[in-house]
C-alpha cells in the first residue's frame, strides 16, 4: 500500500461525510468535529454515504496526503453509522481498505523474549 506503515495511530469518523471535500475541507471536520490534529500523523478515515467509497487524510512529514478508493464489486465493512470517532489498529486499517471485514482481524499476542537461545 502507498502511505503510511508500522506502527500508527487509525481514526475512523462514522459517520458519511460530503465526498466532494478535498483534503484541506476533511482536515477541518478533523479540527471542528472530531477535536484532533489532522497534522499529528494520525490516519483519518472517511466514509461517504454509499458504502463502496473510502477516504483518508494523514501527514507524511511533508504535506498533507489524501487517499481515495472505490471498490468496483462488494463494499467496505463499516461501523454502525453513528457520531463519533472510534480506533482501528494498521492491521484492521490494511483489512478494512481491502474490502475484507476488519473485525475479524485481532491483535497480536504479546511474546516473551527468551532468556537465552536453543
Amino acid at each position: 500500500m502507498i502511505g503510511p506503515s508500522g506502527t500508527i495511530k487509525v481514526l475512523i469518523a462514522t459517520k458519511p461525510v460530503d465526498f466532494r471535500k478535498g483534503a484541506e475541507g476533511l482536515a477541518s471536520l478533523v479540527k471542528d468535529q472530531m477535536r484532533a490534529d489532522p497534522f499529528s500523523g494520525t490516519v483519518f478515515v472517511f466514509r461517504a454515504k454509499r458504502a463502496d467509497r473510502i477516504k483518508l487524510i494523514f501527514w507524511d512529514g511533508t504535506g498533507l496526503c489524501l487517499y481515495a478508493k472505490r471498490l468496483e464489486d462488494g463494499q467496505f465493512r463499516w461501523p454502525k453509522v453513528q457520531d463519533g470517532v472510534m480506533r482501528l489498529t494498521a492491521a484492521q486499517l490494511g483489512a478494512l481498505l481491502e474490502g475484507l471485514d476488519w473485525r475479524r482481524v485481532q491483535t497480536a499476542r504479546k511474546t516473551r523474549t527468551p532468556i537465552a537461545a536453543g
